[in-house]
């Protein structure tokens, strides 16, 4: 098994991979006009942007870093210091601004800084949600130092395309720069890494613009940055037809066109008006509460306080579970037994045996399970009618639950709110329309992987069987080809 080292760990924890020097060069080269241009490095690293320009400040609260951004720089500033906290003393006003902001996922963005970056955000007009990671009020803040017709060039992650925390940043870039480029770039920047990263230049701050300049290019070019020829996203029809999203732009306008042609029509349904969609439970320790039927058998497990169940997609048939497959992982002594114990249930003393073991001793010491009463009692299990894979390589899978299963949170579970609609779901499903909403309204994971939160396998549009009686495949079959190379799947 791979083993990152202690530098590689504390990289992924803070955030911190370098940027390519030729990267580096060319945005600090596109930021600054002049010698004299007085560019910031909110989050410089080891320096290799601020290097690039004799008159330039960074900021850095790694000490480590910071001391090789000063061995880097002579000739620049670097503060060692928690940017938002330096952001919110200093005077200080620069005409320009490039880096590569630290991507921090939300769970360990916290504390005193998250609170601080949020507020400071808030008061400039940009009000991002809980979910939010460090990257996006980086930027809302480090615009906010700059000298009215500043520019900014940044590295940034493809989720920009499509995370819901994304929107908050692009609202106040159109709403405080004259011109907004997204440069997608489908060959990777960090080859090491499974997230793809984009790149962001700004220019012209105290200004608007009612448009977004969308320019994907192929690999990276230190000469076309940015590139000259880009098309134009008008920022009502990227928030009003698209869900603020910008990962539909990577297709061609007759692709996208066709796409909303179908999704308009009165007969079309989105997955969220016809089904409830939502994750299954969460155990909070699968290994304990999920046995194999030699388990049950041994501790005498009675069969009223057991249910079969599903703990992840792969060993799902396709299109439906039946009694006979759950048969067959019974015999072949799978561990597909959920132990459901309801909250008043009098325990047997078999049961109360197993909850009593080292297993359940260990069980009842994890989060989820010292945080409910009865610790041992699963909640939310119930039978879906069908199972949604939300993380897939070709296409996420569809399976009707005949075999009254229930499903671990590895699963979306859905629940129709019409029975006849549902009988031609899965025919509807395996269209090559829906599986370039899927692409559309999900995004790409890493490693080629397609994934859809609950949330966006609700906006997956379910087209009529007349819609898609006229529809060229062959122009659908092309625009999925093209989403899924943009997220490497298939890739060697």
């Amino acid at each position: 098994m791979l083993r990152l080292s202690e530098a590689e760990r504390t990289a992924k924890e803070s955030g911190a991979y370098y940027t390519p020097d030729s990267v580096a060069a060319a945005l600090v080269q596109w930021a600054a006009h002049n010698a004299s241009d007085r560019l910031l490095d909110p989050s410089c690293g080891d320096g290799r942007f601020i290097a690039c320009h004799p008159n330039s400040t960074g900021v850095e609260r790694n000490e480590d870093a910071a001391f090789a951004a000063k061995q880097r720089t002579p000739s620049g500033v670097v503060h060692q210091s928690d940017f938002f906290e330096w952001a919110e003393q200093s005077t200080e006003r620069f005409d320009c601004a490039a880096g590569n902001p630290p991507f921090i996922r939300y769970q360990t963005f916290s504390g005193e800084v998250r609170r601080r970056a949020l507020r400071l955000c808030h008061d400039l007009g940009a009000t991002f949600s809980g979910l939010t990671t460090s990257w996006a009020p980086f930027l809302v803040v480090t615009a906010s130092l700059l000298r009215r017709g500043g520019r900014m060039a940044f590295v940034v992650p493809a989720s920009i395309g499509h995370a819901p925390h994304a929107a908050p940043l692009i609202d106040y870039l159109v709403a405080n720069f004259e011109v907004v480029r997204i440069v997608p770039i489908r060959e990777k920047l960090f080859p090491h890494l499974s997230e793809d990263c984009w790149l962001l230049f700004a220019e012209g701050f105290g200004g608007s613009t009612r448009d977004i300049h969308f320019a994907p290019m192929e690999r990276f070019r230190d000469t076309e940055a940015p590139p000259r020829v880009a098309q134009l996203v008008p920022v009502d029809e990227w928030r009003s037809l698209w869900n603020r999203r910008l990962r539909p732009y990577l297709l061609k306008d007759s692709q996208r066109a066709t796409y909303q042609e179908v999704a308009k029509r009165k007969d079309t349904l989105r997955l969220g008006l016809a089904a409830s969609v939502g994750i299954g439970y969460v155990s909070g320790a699968n290994d304990f509460f999920h046995l194999r039927p030699s388990e049950a058998q041994l501790w005498g497990i009675p069969d009223e306080f057991l249910h079969p169940t599903v703990r992840n997609g792969r060993v799902l048939p396709r299109r439906t579970l039946t009694a006979d497959t759950v048969n067959e992982w019974h015999r072949s002594d799978q561990p597909m037994l959920l132990l459901r114990i309801p909250k008043h249930a009098e325990l047997p003393p078999a049961v109360s045996h197993y909850l009593d073991s080292p297993q359940g001793q260990k069980a009842r010491q994890t989060y989820k399970c010292r945080n409910r009463n009865p610790w041992y009692s699963v909640p939310d299990v119930r039978v879906p009618q069908f199972f949604l894979t939300y993380m897939s390589g070709i296409a996420p899978s569809l399976v009707r639950n005949e075999a009254g299963a229930s499903c671990t949170n590895a699963l979306h579970a859905v629940y129709y709110h019409n029975g006849r609609v549902a009988d031609g779901l899965l025919d509807t499903w395996d269209s090559t329309y829906v599986q370039l909403s899927c692409e559309i309204e999900g995004h790409a994971l890493g490693g080629g992987m397609l994934k859809l939160e609950p949330g966006e396998a609700a906006r997956v549009v379910l087209p009529s069987p007349e819609a898609t009686s006229c529809l060229d495949d062959s122009v659908l079959e092309a625009a999925v080809s093209t989403l899924r190379r943009w997220r490497h799947y298939g890739a060697g």
